[in-house]
């Protein structure tokens, strides 16, 4: 019997949104990228996704539009936007999301699974994590730099149709997807890997393994993930790894030459999504009673380097 070919929409085409896009197209189904800038756009449309590195290399001819009123009805959407972009994208694709239609989100930090789900309602909302490593090269090309697990779950933690119909589409195109009953455990358990390793990367400059060289790197490492640990319990959700240190100490020497998300933005001179990770612990470390003083001084940091870009020095 033939595979079902099924429509997918990506919004998003950065180097995460490109990686499965492309891998999605690969196996056979329909895929159309959203992009805000329409250059970009026209570019993909022409060219194709570009990805390699470990799984190999090739160009994969997708549809990319930067209108929403060009998508088409759609089995499966995916946001991989930045954080701070969650609230447009899902408006501009409101109109392609049936009543079969699943959404799913595979961003960084905190918030992205409400603020879908205020839009499609909570039954259509997937939440997602993804250990996959890509760095973005250029419009369309990205180096496919790790590989790593896909968690998925609804955010009432049961089975839904919705549900598996995401896990079906993500299997076919071999992302071996697992499902998590316990989404914000997930979801914070991404979190503070995002806590130990982003910021620092983007101030240090740093491939991701590099933090555990230096011991200054480690302690702060430490200190973010102690906090944001703390504000996790103290908020009853119990982390999803039993020693968090351990697991970001893992992912960096995992994905010890990947660039990370946020350093990618930092040397691209973009805003960056610091405040839904470590800007979100210290939000939320505030209304439980506890102090993060390493998260904030992280996310001022950052803030700092995004407000200097125009005027820092090339040495």
């Amino acid at each position: 019997m033939a595979k079902k070919a099924y429509t997918v929409i990506v919004v998003g085409p950065g180097a995460i949104g490109c990686l499965f896009g492309g891998i999605i197209r690969e196996a056979g189904h329909e895929v159309v990228m959203l992009d805000h800038e329409p250059l970009r756009a026209e570019k993909i449309d022409r060219d194709g996704i570009r990805i390699e590195g470990i799984s190999g290399n090739r160009t994969i001819k997708v549809r990319a539009t930067a209108r929403p009123v060009e998508l088409p009805d759609s089995d499966l959407v995916i946001i991989a936007t930045k954080s701070y972009d969650t609230e447009k994208a899902i408006l501009d694709v409101a109109g392609a999301v049936g009543p079969n239609t699943p959404v799913l989100t595979l961003q960084n930090g905190l918030g992205n699974v409400e603020m879908i789900s205020r839009t499609v309602g909570s039954d259509k909302t997937i939440g997602g994590i993804t250990s996959q490593g890509a760095t973005l090269v250029g419009p369309g090309s990205i180096i496919h730099a790790g590989t790593g697990k896909t968690v998925i779950g609804t955010p009432a933690n049961r089975p839904t149709a919705y549900l598996e119909k995401t896990k079906a589409i993500l299997e076919s195109a071999g992302f071996e997807p697992q499902i998590s009953f316990n989404l914000e455990a997930t979801i914070w358990g991404k979190l503070i890997i995002n806590v130990g390793i982003n910021a620092l990367t983007a101030i240090l400059r740093v491939h991701n393994g590099r933090l555990l060289d230096f011991e200054g790197s480690r302690r702060i490492m430490r200190q973010a993930v102690e906090e944001a640990v703390a504000v996790c319990r103290a908020k009853n959700i119990q982390p999803a790894h039993e020693n968090p240190l351990a697991q970001v100490e893992e992912v960096c020497r995992l994905t010890a030459r990947n660039v990370s998300s946020m350093l990618q933005d930092v040397v691209a001179k973009r805003r960056t999504e610091i405040d839904a990770i470590n800007g979100a612990v210290a939000w939320l470390g505030g209304g439980v009673g506890i102090d993060t003083p390493t998260n904030e001084l992280l996310t001022l940091l950052v803030h700092a380097i995004e407000q200097s870009y125009d005027v820092r020095l090339n040495q």
